[in-house]
């Protein structure tokens, strides 16, 4: 009995550690979430954290170009991020003259480096709760459509009285389904270029089999800088441009990780779904993932084929692969994830439990029904929608379609409209290789015609009748659209009824088709119930609330600015299997093949392994490569800072481990683990591999 007791009393304790690791918490609510992170081993307060008073450590924390984090490492605007977040920059200055991609990049020195147009960088300057400014407006609107209208009218104006006289971004974002509204101010720079990546032997080591996997050994990172006028404010790309002050910028530690440690995640998060009914659930993970899983594999399949076959295919075509197995992967481990852990059957009995309680209450009384009803009402919607996107639009001349109409809609200047086209086909044919676009259009429409009801197919007539064989008017369409030949496209260019032609094009016509079908019939009725579903949600949210008040809930990741914290932890993923928390260059070097692809390194990288040449960024004989942590994390969160008890970087998150990837819908400590790149490892490929010590030399290392 004392044995059982104990036992108890170890679950009890363990699941009170690692429970609390669930969140995603706003950086000026932190203080509220400060005691428990001490509990674990925290050793700074809520204002290192976020101040609006004095320099802090979001103040080092950038969100990168639209989709990712990074972190300043030196004072001198030098950043660090992922290399799958700077993939498409260094795709960009890559050639089969110069293939960064394969062999790396460093800049020896400021005027080496890269300028990247169209990248930004943005930091949050400050963030405030606003929604008693605008709810008190709300109280007598039962509209919904009205509602959000007073919600976008208040919160502009909120915005931009926020920002007046100054140069800040501003944009107020709701939290809790619409319960909550934030302000977040922000200061973009623009000049961002690049500094240094390792190649993609190392950044991208293991490939998209080693994707969402544990354990890994890939340096995913890449570096860049940020520059700013004379007087460091944003200023457009200059070479008189001088390399950006930071208010604040991270020490790194190199004193090692060990399983139990403290870690914090700061970075920005992109979307979660913590609060789904469980009819959404199994939607996802029974209907909508498997679907898509197939249109991308499909997808994979001719891409893998033609970019072995092709050099030049294969620079063109890396980022693009890389976008599509992110997610085509991901959706296996979260399909699978809430499957076996049965988190739809769990969120079915916490809503029986909800609406029993809700019964005393007339504002939440059945307020889960009418959501399974409109779930069940939307469902073919979604479906067709995830088609249209999933099968029609992601062929690459059919979305190229739809840009130069969006293009030609903007502006009625003719030289207008043709300067705008002539830069999206630049861009676009650059890495455009017809072949595979057209195997894919065969493969996807053709599932598009399988499983999509009729009811959600367009009416096409002639070569484009979708009565015909796919083949054939795939046929027709790539040999007769100028949208798949540079040549042809760049002739219609300087012919005054270039519009006209266009416009009579077969991609276009069958691009617009489609779209006219989407916005008729799917669009509009999926927006229609999607409204009532949000407007439900708030409520439905709410009721939670009050319903588990003791509960600490946290906001839905939107790409704002979040921090979670946790423990370095292993984990068990299956019976008689454990992983240990930290993986090593041993494991690179077992996984050495120089007959595959993705695990094919570098010789100066084995040479340096042989000779065990690992400089003062060795531990124990090795060299630490990544760690696994128990931090909420999600997309977004790519290139966050990884910090200790006291606030010093000790890795770069770049991952998820497959087993955890419904983390976005159900957080489940045993099995949610972060994948962090070691920053030893980072500093190791920097210094003995790149010979770029030039960069450390700019760093603040803690021994």
């Amino acid at each position: 009995m004392k044995r059982l007791f104990l036992i108890a009393a170890l679950f009890l304790l363990t699941f009170s550690i690692t429970v609390a690791d669930e969140g995603m918490w706003l950086p000026s609510l932190i203080k509220e979430r400060v005691p428990n992170m001490q509990k674990k081993g925290f050793r700074l307060n809520s204002e290192d954290l976020y101040s609006i008073n004095q320099a802090c450590l979001k103040d080092a924390v950038i969100q990168f170009g639209n989709g990712c984090t990074g972190v300043l490492i030196s004072d001198k605007g030098l950043i660090i991020t992922n290399h799958h977040c700077g993939y498409g920059q260094i795709q960009a200055h890559s050639s089969l003259e110069h293939d960064y991609l394969k062999d790396g990049f460093w800049a020896k020195d400021l005027s080496e480096e890269l300028p990247n147009p169209g990248l930004t960088v943005k930091f949050l300057v400050r963030m405030e709760d606003v929604t008693d400014q605008i709810n008190p407006a709300l109280i007598d609107i039962m509209d919904e459509e009205k509602r959000n209208a007073k919600i976008l009218e208040l919160s502009n104006g909120i915005a931009r009285e926020a920002v007046k006289g100054t140069h800040y971004h501003s944009k107020v974002e709701q939290m809790y389904y619409g319960n909550q509204f934030f302000l977040f101010v922000y200061e973009i720079y623009n000049d961002i270029r690049l500094v240094g990546a390792p190649p993609s032997s190392i950044g991208k080591f293991g490939g998209d089999t080693d994707n969402w996997m544990w354990p890994r050994h890939t340096g995913d990172f890449s570096i860049f800088r940020i520059y700013a006028g004379k007087d460091n404010k944003p200023a457009k790309y200059s070479e008189d441009n001088m390399p950006y002050k930071p208010k604040k910028y991270f020490k790194i530690s190199v004193k090692g990780i060990n399983e139990g440690d403290f870690t914090l995640v700061y970075g920005y998060p992109g979307r979660t779904q913590e609060y789904l009914l469980s009819d959404a659930i199994r939607y996802i993970s029974d209907i909508s993932n498997p679907h898509k899983i197939n249109l991308r594999g499909l997808r994979l399949d001719v891409q893998g084929k033609e970019m072995s076959n092709d050099r030049g295919v294969r620079i063109k075509y890396s980022s693009k692969n890389a976008n599509v197995a992110n997610s085509w992967k991901k959706w296996q481990g979260e399909a699978k994830g809430i499957k076996s852990l049965g988190v739809e059957k769990n969120r079915r009995e916490y809503e029986e439990r909800f609406g029993k309680w809700a019964e005393s209450y007339p504002q939440f009384k059945g307020i889960t029904l009418r959501l399974k009803e409109l779930y069940e009402k939307v469902e073919p919607y979604s479906f067709a929608n995830d088609y249209y996107n999933e099968a029609v639009i992601s062929n690459e001349v059919l979305k190229f379609a739809e840009q130069i109409k969006v293009a030609l809609a903007k502006d009625d200047n003719f030289q207008v409209k043709s300067k705008s086209i002539s830069s999206l086909a630049e861009a676009f044919f650059k890495d455009y290789y017809m072949p595979i676009d057209k195997q894919s259009f065969i493969l996807l429409m053709n599932e598009y015609l399988k499983n999509v009801p009729e009811e959600f197919h367009p009416d096409l007539s002639g070569e484009l009748s979708l009565a015909n064989n796919v083949k054939d008017i795939a046929d027709y369409l790539f040999d007769n659209s100028v949208l798949t030949d540079r040549n042809k496209f760049n002739n219609y260019l300087y012919d005054s009824l270039v519009i006209i032609k266009l416009l009579e094009d077969p991609a276009f016509r069958f691009q617009d088709a489609f779209e006219k079908l989407r916005n008729s019939k799917i669009k509009p009725v999926l927006d229609s119930l999607n409204r009532e579903i949000a407007l439900l949600y708030r409520t439905y949210m709410k009721g939670q609330m009050q319903f588990e008040p003791d509960k600490p809930f946290y906001p839905d990741a939107n790409l704002t600015l979040r921090i979670s914290y946790g423990n370095v932890s292993g984990y068990r993923p299956a019976d008689g299997i454990l992983y240990k928390p930290q993986s090593t260059i041993e494991g690179i070097i077992e996984k050495d093949n120089p007959e595959i692809f993705d695990y094919d390194i570098p010789q100066k990288l084995r040479d340096l392994y042989k000779n065990k040449d690992f400089g003062t960024w060795e531990y124990n004989g090795t060299v630490p490569v990544c760690f696994i942590a128990t931090n909420h994390t999600s997309g977004g969160n790519s290139g966050s800072p990884v910090i200790n008890a006291d606030g010093e970087l000790i890795g770069i998150n770049f991952d998820r481990v497959w087993e955890g990837t419904m983390s976005d819908i159900a957080f489940n400590p045993e099995l949610c683990r972060n994948i962090s790149l070691d920053i030893r490892y980072v500093l190791f490929i920097i210094d003995k591999f790149a010979e770029a010590g030039h960069l450390i030399d700019e760093m603040e290392i803690v021994r």
